[in-house]
């Protein structure tokens, strides 16, 4: 995964850590249904222009470190995977729909999501310094101050 990204009117680096489980965190995504929510997630991802750099699927819940271009938000892709997910998933395999709490919820409601990039003390010191160079400048000018006389 490249450092940024680059759309027509922007440059980005949006990655987010993003987990999530099935309903009552069964231990359900072992096997054949581990390995199509693999390859789903994989090719939902591309189809809405992610860029998947780590996906792990355990038997009871998802992390996927994925870069989200600006014009998608995190809700969006996190509605829209789940969601197709879980109709092509109870179509492949309709015994899942035969557990007797399942319904028609294959997801639990939420989702955990992380940014992931510089982290904060970076950005402190970078702000810091920032703030310490523009004085600088601001006291190297002040010598060439001169009157224009208007």
């Amino acid at each position: 995964m490249s450092k940024y990204k680059k759309q027509s009117h922007v440059v980005y680096k949006c990655d987010y850590h993003i987990a999530w489980a099935p309903k009552y965190r069964y231990r359900i995504l072992t096997g054949a249904v581990g390995k199509q929510v693999d390859e789903d997630i994989r090719k939902m991802s591309e189809w809405l222009g992610c860029e998947i750099s780590e996906l792990n699927v355990q038997a009871d819940h998802i992390h996927v470190v994925v870069s989200i271009p600006p014009k998608i938000s995190v809700s969006v892709y996190m509605g829209t995977i789940k969601g197709k997910l879980a109709i092509k998933l109870f179509k492949s395999y309709p015994m899942l729909k035969k557990k007797p709490y399942w319904g028609n919820h294959f997801w639990s409601r939420g989702y955990f999501v992380n940014t992931v990039g510089i982290n904060e003390d970076m950005i402190k010191r970078y702000v810091k310094y920032q703030e310490e160079e523009e004085r600088k400048e601001e006291s190297n000018q002040q010598g060439f101050d001169f009157d224009l006389g208007i």
